[in-house]
């Protein structure tokens, strides 16, 4: 009997710590979602040009580090912060590119509802069913191996087909990785750090927002 009880309790003090990583991870996913778009924002008005790909590079790998070596620390909420401020902000140059056709707001509003509702159906199916997608962990590294190679051969061929594939192919991982990581939350079985999961589904939604909108653009008359 005392036996039983201990599982009982074990139990509801995990379901417990579950609800919580989860509440907070998408409380501050909100927070830095909200706090990109203003970045962004802010540089469309300034009319900021496209960054250097060795400034993106060493900005977002090196503040994407600073995350997880901060993450365990109250650090670890600025790093977060100067991450998705830093991505939001290289976002800018993207989306005034796009405002410059005569249907690019219509195309932004497009891929941004796609992602909202792609990123909250896929988190209702893990949410839900509580299904353990772990078995996706073999997939995502194999498809950021493929991904990367795909987008090596593209800044070289310039052909239009294999950068919708790209693009397409980015859009499966990300969705791949929403699943995963919020699996991985519920049933507890890797992430439970809650600044390294908001991180995880930032780059997961704004890869998917990014690939949603490239297809779109590439998909256009315009």
């Amino acid at each position: 009997m005392a036996y039983q009880d201990t599982q009982v309790t074990q139990r509801h003090e995990s379901a417990l710590s579950t609800n919580k990583v989860l509440r907070n991870t998408y409380a501050l996913l909100a927070m830095t979602l909200l706090f990109s778009a203003l970045t962004a924002g802010a540089a469309v008005v300034m009319g900021v040009q496209q960054m250097n790909i060795l400034v993106f590079l060493i900005g977002a790998y090196g503040l994407m580090f600073l995350v997880h070596k901060t993450a365990n620390s109250a650090m670890g909420l600025l790093s977060t912060f100067a991450f998705t401020g830093f991505m939001g902000f290289t976002l800018g140059p993207i989306l005034s590119a796009y405002l410059t056709l005569p249907n690019g707001s219509a195309l932004i509003m497009t891929a941004l509802g796609m992602t909202g509702a792609t990123f909250i159906g896929l988190s209702a199916v893990s949410l839900i069913t509580k299904k353990d997608f772990g078995f996706l962990a073999n997939f995502l590294t194999a498809g950021a191996i493929v991904l990367i190679l795909a987008m090596v051969a593209g800044i070289f061929l310039q052909i239009p087909a294999l950068s919708l594939a790209v693009s397409a192919g980015f859009v499966l991982f990300s969705s791949a990785a929403i699943l995963y990581q919020t699996s991985e939350i519920v049933h507890r079985a890797g992430e439970t750090n809650y600044i390294l999961a908001t991180i995880t589904l930032y780059v997961s939604i704004y890869n998917l927002f990014i690939s949603l909108l490239s297809i779109l653009g590439i998909m256009s008359n315009d």
